[in-house]
């Protein structure tokens, strides 16, 4: 069942719980997290991000993304992941997607602002749901302030009443926060600012989104819904269970057809997506 993702994070929010976006980079991918989605009932949202479409274009992952939430057996929401170009926002509406990230979180509070709006006012008269960011996830160099000192990664973090003012004015329906995780994989487990995300919550009365969820322990996932998370984005170790199971399957040599080590690679992310939705929805 086709939702946007307003109506999917009412789910969350009345349960409690946090909604699993996953990235569908292909079919392969696609069917795992529908198939895992349905086996344990839970709703889903699945994404195609604009970095990605150098891979997979929308025009041909967009679809079939929609055709597979239209017919499956739970609610799913078709989500574009950090769309930063208008280009790609007005092709995911086009399309029929039911949600848009809009991520202009690199520029300054104004231009996000200011951005952030248009897009809200083109994508709710079309029923659409928009996520925004504010603060960023910062990997690598932070660089330094202005009198020289260095920037840390909590220099970066979203600011309550920045939020507040920033989702009353722009009328966002989710809105991802930075508190310390990061996109990518993870060398040690990064260390989370709950109270950033109780006081956000508090300020702006919204869903909270996690970007970087991959990597994050159980206990890190759990404090963060308690404290007002409700949609969790992870692609980066669902990704990574494809591809150990794909190499896997290319070492054992008991097939020369790409398709077996597809459908290998399909099983593996099915797994990883399930595990991952039985901790956000606490199964």
């Amino acid at each position: 069942m086709l939702v946007n993702l307003k109506e999917i994070l009412e789910i969350a929010e009345r349960d409690n719980i946090a909604i699993g976006m996953f990235n569908a980079t292909g079919f392969d991918s696609l069917q795992a997290i529908i198939a895992a989605a349905e086996e344990l009932n839970q709703p889903v949202i699945i994404a195609h991000a604009e970095v990605h479409n150098v891979y997979n274009d929308i025009s041909i992952v967009g679809p079939a993304i929609i055709a597979a939430a239209q017919n499956a057996k739970v609610p799913v929401c078709a989500h574009l992941d950090h769309g930063v170009s208008l280009e790609m926002i007005y092709r995911a509406l086009s399309i029929g997607f039911t949600s848009v990230m809009i991520d202009a979180s690199a520029l300054p509070y104004e231009e996000n602002l200011a951005l952030t709006k248009q897009v809200v006012e083109m994508s709710h008269a079309m029923g659409v749901s928009v996520e925004a960011e504010l603060g960023r996830l910062v990997t690598g160099e932070a660089g330094s302030k202005e009198d020289g000192t260095a920037l840390k990664a909590e220099d970066f973090y979203t600011d309550p009443e920045e939020a507040a003012a920033f989702c009353k004015e722009t009328g966002v329906d989710a809105l991802a926060i930075a508190f310390g995780t990061a996109h990518g994989f993870y060398n040690a487990q990064p260390k989370l600012d709950f109270d950033v995300i109780k006081n956000v919550a508090k300020a702006t009365g919204l869903p909270l989104v996690m970007h970087g969820g991959s990597g994050v322990s159980e206990e890190g996932f759990k404090t963060s819904i308690a404290s007002g998370i409700r949609k969790v984005n992870y692609y980066s170790y669902m990704s990574k269970a494809g591809y150990e199971a794909a190499k896997a399957e290319i070492e054992a040599g008991n097939s020369k057809y790409l398709h077996d080590v597809e459908f290998a690679a399909m099983k593996a992310m099915k797994e990883d997506v399930k595990k991952a939705i039985a901790v956000f929805a606490n199964l």
